[in-house]
């Protein structure tokens, strides 16, 4: 059977994917994970339909992976297999989705300065500060329960979805269902394809639990959902009923996003009260004593004392305390020189949420911006 069946590609579909996805976020999976009508009164949720793949019929229930997929469903969660087989023929197959998520060709070395530009901005700063005056109540209700500040909150929101005015307008089980039995061609094919398949999996026990027709969900085109951009797995995990009416709603409930991104935040490593990151330069020394290369690309983890840090050549830009943790954090700028920073445990709990160092500085630029917005001048 043809992975691909009848699907065809669909140019302008796919340019208008394209737009929809630079604008959402750069978090194209969400997070392994791991949003409105802005007014100086009230945030509220807008819809925004940009034109997304409509995708092609492709007789999903008849593909061998997808037949497998629905008697697991059926062995391990009781689902009725007759009504899985009539849902997954309804099923559309989004070739844009495909073509998104294939890698980049090598071009333009990467830019933070241009990064940066795209998401601290004057537009969202302001939709941020409008957030924050209507929901500081929930923001303060959350830093006290969780430990996040309210910053960081608005900085995630702020980057996945500009405060949702762009959650999305993928159906999710066609997004999801398609890179879960289509993904392209490249070296993590399988495990993408694994994860999507859980993902599948909790898009359907969520619509289950919440008691929703699952085409209803509407998303990225990486199947991320809601105000911050959770996936469906990290929505049954992580999502929590921070407006008290009984249910979880990340697409409609902008207090429930809050509570949900402070949550996911402390369950993946964030310490109350510990700083995030600071600036740092680094020696051209290459002798023995100044290797600091060697601490550049190790993973997502402050593991790291200050003495072996600066022992290598890195020179704090303050005076820190000499019992935390750091990792060094390396922004190249295109033709420019780079910047460079340490982070502590709680910069890496935002990289938890997108594994990007890009993404967690303009996280905290965002929220700091917003921040100092807020000041009355």
């Amino acid at each position: 059977m043809s992975m691909k069946s009848t699907a065809r590609l669909r140019p302008i579909a796919q340019l208008c994917a394209l737009v929809l996805a630079i604008s959402i976020s750069p978090n194209l999976l969400a997070q392994q994970s791991s949003g409105g009508k802005a007014s100086a009164a009230k945030v509220s949720v807008r819809k925004t339909m940009n034109n997304a793949d409509d995708g092609e019929f492709a007789n999903f229930a008849d593909w061998k992976e997808v037949s497998a997929f629905i008697d697991q469903m059926v062995e391990k969660h009781g689902f009725n297999r007759s009504e899985l087989v009539t849902m997954f023929n309804k099923v559309r197959y989004i070739d844009s989705a495909i073509q998104l998520m294939k890698p980049a060709p090598a071009s333009k070395p990467k830019n933070w300065a241009a990064y940066r530009a795209r998401f601290v901005e004057p537009v969202r700063i302001q939709a941020g500060v409008d957030f924050w005056n209507t929901y500081a109540d929930a923001l303060n209700r959350a830093e006290v329960q969780y430990g996040v500040p309210a910053e960081i909150i608005v900085g995630i929101i702020g980057v996945e979805t500009v405060y949702g005015r762009n959650v999305g307008s993928f159906r999710v089980m066609d997004a999801i269902t398609t890179l879960a039995f289509d993904y392209p061609n490249t070296p993590t094919r399988e495990a993408r394809m694994s994860f999507f398949r859980g993902e599948l999996e909790n898009t359907l026990l969520y619509a289950r639990e919440s008691g929703i027709d699952p085409f209803t969900l509407l998303g990225s085109y990486a199947g991320a959902i809601g105000w911050p951009q959770f996936m469906p797995s990290s929505i049954r995990q992580y999502g929590v009923d921070f407006d008290g009416k009984g249910k979880i709603d990340l697409r409609n409930s902008p207090v429930d996003a809050i509570g949900s991104v402070a949550h996911y935040l402390a369950e993946h490593g964030w310490k109350t009260g510990m700083p995030i990151v600071f600036p740092v330069t680094l020696s051209t020394d290459t002798s023995a004593e100044n290797r600091w290369q060697a601490f550049i690309g190790q993973g997502l983890e402050a593991k790291y004392s200050l003495d072996e840090l600066t022992a290598a050549g890195v020179v704090p830009g303050v005076v820190l305390p000499g019992d935390m943790r750091f990792g060094l954090i390396d922004l190249q700028n295109g033709q420019n020189p780079a910047e460079y920073w340490i982070g502590t445990e709680n910069f890496y709990a935002i990289t938890q949420y997108n594994r990007s160092f890009f993404y967690a500085m303009s996280v905290v630029d965002l929220g700091r911006a917003v921040r100092v917005a807020r000041i009355p001048q």
